[in-house]
């Protein structure tokens, strides 16, 4: 992952926390100000990574995982501020933007709110400088291989009521030629829309990156496996994924039955037809992965083991138990994507549950590190593979916890006495603070790179857990409440920490930047 702004040895710590989250600002965090104080935090306290979620848009649960788009960025992250900075828009066009929660991320209300800046950016256009204008054209130009259906996509969307493509008139859902010859005549002015909006995202965006890296902070991003059946995705690439002519599954995504669930856990997202994609250079695959590592430093590959195999489950069930595994040519793709980089990889590999020979050695055999989550370590078994005693090498990412697990606190009011009996062996007694005495041990370990959510840093209980797996609402919407000035002092706390672990990274000025 990277370079001289890693510490002697390569031992780091990072943070966990999602832009929506940003405090401040209406509806939803933004890419505006508090983004650019919390990575000049970060840098203030020596902390080298911010981990994100994915950055796209979401379903209508506020989910990123789900997202209408494998390559556009989440217009609800739009900061009017900056708009109006840059001169896109007037300040008279903030006055009556919709107005939503501050406290959590306000589903109902983000949407609006990013529509309403949608207009405004495009009645404000015509009066651009011409310079801003050959700008667009040429970032418009470059990003035509999935901005064009994309905006398609979104304006498809809104004319046929948020209903998915395959329920979309049939020579748009089809994608006759003639048919979309004819839409882009008709709505020149919404695609027009929805292309401003990546732009000034992607430029927003970037201008962050930019902060980051003179920072000497690295960021890393989050891609899911899987695309979700209803994007823009799909609908151009059908050929790519297991979709019938009609547009229903004829194979879908999940995992297999196992300790956790007795009918393993359906997605229902299409699979990848494998054998379209080698045909292709795994073309998509390169443009995705090019167009994500334009966004971030590197890259964690959600469920990275279906690059080994993928279970495959009859499009019609309602359980995964029928499905089978089927390989893929992750061997492939992940040397195709080495030599288009350079030699470079800046993955990592999320190798989270049971995890195979076959996907362990696929893993190291590219070098890509793996994930530790410390919540998992405490069974019992001394030989547990989470716990730090039982890591082998340095080639890992140890978290406390991630968005997807319950905060410390709220994973320590869950355990039962015997449970807590374990912890204690490891840790010791006294367990107050659990996400710090964890970080602690996450930060000692032999790791390369040690991750913490912001939520345990603050001691926050379930109510501030971000995501409980197989539930479809109140996910994805908790957000800070103090202003980025008031951690402090926990950011002190983790730089004490880090700095006794030798995890702090050098200052910004002594890596160059």
């Amino acid at each position: 992952m990277s370079d001289s702004r890693r510490p002697p040895g390569g031992r780091r710590c990072g943070v966990l926390f999602h832009p929506t989250a940003l405090p401040h600002s209406s509806a939803c965090g933004t890419l505006g100000l508090e983004a650019h104080r919390w990575v000049e935090l970060l840098a203030r306290h020596r902390v080298a990574v911010w981990q994100l979620l994915p950055l796209a848009p979401t379903d209508g649960t506020g989910s990123p995982y789900s997202s209408p788009s494998g390559f556009a960025l989440n217009p609800w992250l739009l900061d009017p501020d900056q708009l109006v900075e840059v001169g896109a828009l007037a300040p008279e066009d903030l006055q009556d933007l919709p107005r939503g929660r501050q406290d959590r991320l306000d589903l109902e209300v983000a949407p609006r709110r990013a529509a309403a800046l949608a207009e405004r950016l495009l009645a404000r256009w015509p009066q651009q400088a011409a310079a801003q204008r050959q700008e667009f054209e040429h970032w418009r130009q470059q990003q035509a291989h999935w901005l064009v259906d994309h905006a398609r996509f979104m304006v498809l969307r809104q004319l046929h009521g948020q209903r998915p493509w395959w329920e979309w008139p049939a020579p748009v859902a089809r994608r006759r030629l003639w048919a979309l010859a004819r839409f882009d005549r008709l709505q020149e002015a919404a695609l027009l829309r929805e292309a401003l909006v990546q732009w000034h995202l992607d430029r927003q965006w970037q201008r962050l990156h930019g902060h980051a890296q003179s920072h000497g902070v690295e960021l890393v991003g989050d891609l899911p496996f899987y695309v979700a059946h209803d994007s823009a995705d799909v609908w151009s690439n059908r050929h790519l994924f297991s979709v019938r002519s009609d547009g229903s599954l004829s194979e879908q995504s999940g995992v297999p039955p196992d300790y956790f669930s007795a009918t393993g856990q359906l997605w229902g997202t299409p699979v990848y037809r494998w054998l379209w994609h080698r045909l292709s250079g795994f073309r998509w695959w390169m443009r995705r992965l090019d167009r994500q590592l334009e966004l971030v430093d590197c890259l964690r590959l959600d469920h990275f083991r279906a690059l080994e195999a993928y279970w495959s489950v009859p499009g019609s069930d309602t359980t995964a138990e029928t499905g089978h595994w089927r390989p893929s040519p992750g061997q492939s793709l992940l040397e195709r994507l080495r030599r288009r980089r350079g030699g470079s990889l800046p993955l990592i590999a999320e190798d989270l549950g049971v995890i195979t020979p076959g996907v362990e050695s696929l893993r190291d055999g590219f070098a890509l590190p793996g994930m530790k989550i410390l919540q998992f370590a405490f069974n019992g078994d001394q030989d547990n593979p989470y716990l730090p005693a039982n890591y082998v090498g340095t080639n890992w990412i140890v978290y406390t916890g991630t968005h997807d697990n319950a905060t410390c606190i709220g994973w320590w009011q869950g355990l039962d006495d015997g449970q807590r009996h374990q912890v204690q062996e490891v840790l010791g007694e006294g367990m107050h603070a659990p996400g710090w005495q964890l970080l602690r041990l996450a930060l000692n370990s032999s790791a390369d790179l040690a991750i913490v959510p912001l939520q345990d840093l603050l001691l926050l209980d379930d109510g501030a857990r971000f995501n409980t797996p197989g539930t479809v609402s109140g996910n994805w919407q908790w957000r800070m409440q103090q202003p980025i000035e008031e951690l402090e002092g926990a950011l002190q706390g983790l730089e004490a920490f880090a700095a006794a672990a030798g995890r702090c990274a050098p200052t910004a000025g002594s890596a160059g930047g």
